[in-house]
């Protein structure tokens, strides 16, 4: 197994899909005998463990919880087979600099669109449509530099190649799909009626989401959609964007619960309590949770873009709408509650499919190509 150095600019503690998916590819290439170390911005709350080496990091100012770690690499960072970076940026640099400097191939992992954010650094279209071209820009020459990339679905890979217009330069340097995968010994079928009854979430139907409340996320559509029918709302995570969310569910007398920050051991169960979980993120480049969710049996209504046009097989692990389709979306509810039975057995038998282990299969031979070079 190859000895493998990754620089990501997200880590525990904090918590996101980014984070979920380096730990957990961590640990699974290391339990198969390789070697991953792991470079990020350092925090308190978390105690590294082997392996992980924290830099210096300072607070972005514009996206609470997000840091930004220091371009260096650590000294005790031992020499590699691969450098992979899971960010462009400030990280993302140091992983490339290593790389050259060890004569190492480096695989760059592209994980959000950056040029989604740019309405956190300012509220001006003009100003806002400037830093998005940028954004792109600077994607362009980083990815560009890499022996691989990695992203985690074909409609990410189309973007990356289409949008950001990431040129692959032959075998060597080509853009892999690589989808994260779930952990499914955690996220499995469990007994949903405890969550509910620890939270007191009644008995009506339950829908929700639950992960970073964002402005992006469009979570303002799931209030929208869910209000006319009978069921109960909730909101796993946290986030800018929850004040106003909450602020708007009681304005408009809905049944929404905000159960805030969900440690991870908890979410299986807040999965399988779900009746249907509902995604209207147009943002996503993979959608973790979706996954996890259909890994504990619970259907998914997601909007038809990005990559949960794929991430979302319709019929068989939810349903589909169209993009700012209010309607259609609290149709795609109700048909998705209809229907609930037979969506959780096609979701289930989908679990072996979206494993890890999968995951970690194929990143393995991204490191043996670029290795044999």
């Amino acid at each position: 197994m190859h000895s493998v150095a990754a620089f990501t600019d997200t880590y525990l503690p904090t918590v996101n899909g980014v984070t979920y998916t380096v730990k957990t590819w961590r640990d699974r290439w290391q339990a198969r005998g390789g070697r991953m170390d792991v470079v990020y911005p350092g925090a308190s709350g978390y105690s590294p463990d082997d392996g992980e080496f924290p830099v210096r990091s300072l607070p972005f100012p514009f996206y609470d919880g997000f840091r930004f770690g220091l371009p260096r690499v650590p000294t005790g960072v031992a020499p590699v087979d691969v450098v992979h970076a899971h960010t462009p940026f400030a990280l993302g640099l140091a992983g490339s600099r290593l790389a050259s400097r060890s004569d190492a191939p480096l695989v760059a992992s592209y994980h959000t669109p950056t040029g989604e954010y740019a309405s956190y650094l300012t509220s001006r279209g003009p100003i806002e449509d400037r830093i998005e071209a940028l954004s792109e820009r600077y994607e362009r020459w980083f990815f560009s530099k890499a022996d691989a990339v990695v992203v985690p679905s074909e409609a990410t890979r189309r973007y990356l190649l289409d949008e950001v217009e990431v040129h692959e330069r032959g075998p060597r340097t080509t853009v892999r799909v690589v989808p994260n995968g779930v952990d499914v010994d955690r996220f499995r079928p469990v007994d949903g009626d405890d969550f509910r009854q620890r939270y007191r979430l009644g008995d009506r139907p339950l829908v929700g989401y639950t992960g970073r409340h964002g402005y992006e996320k469009c979570l303002s559509d799931i209030l929208d959609a869910v209000a006319g029918l009978d069921v109960t709302v909730v909101f796993g995570g946290d986030g800018p964007a929850r004040a106003d969310l909450e602020r708007e569910a009681a304005e408009r007398d809905l049944d929404a619960r905000f159960l805030g920050f969900l440690d991870r051991e908890e979410l299986p169960g807040f999965y399988s309590a779900l009746d249907a979980f509902l995604f209207p993120s147009p943002v996503e480049t993979q959608g973790l949770v979706a996954l996890e969710a259909n890994a504990c049996g619970t259907p998914v209504v997601g909007v038809d873009a990005g990559a949960l046009s794929g991430t979302i097989e319709e019929g068989v692990t939810g349903y589909h709408y169209p993009e700012g389709d209010t309607a259609a979306f609290r149709d795609a509810i109700r048909r998705t509650l209809d229907e609930g039975e037979s969506l959780q057995e096609s979701c289930l038998a989908r679990r072996a499919a979206t494993s890890v282990e999968n995951a970690v299969d194929e990143l393995g031979t991204v490191y043996d190509d670029v290795l044999a070079g």
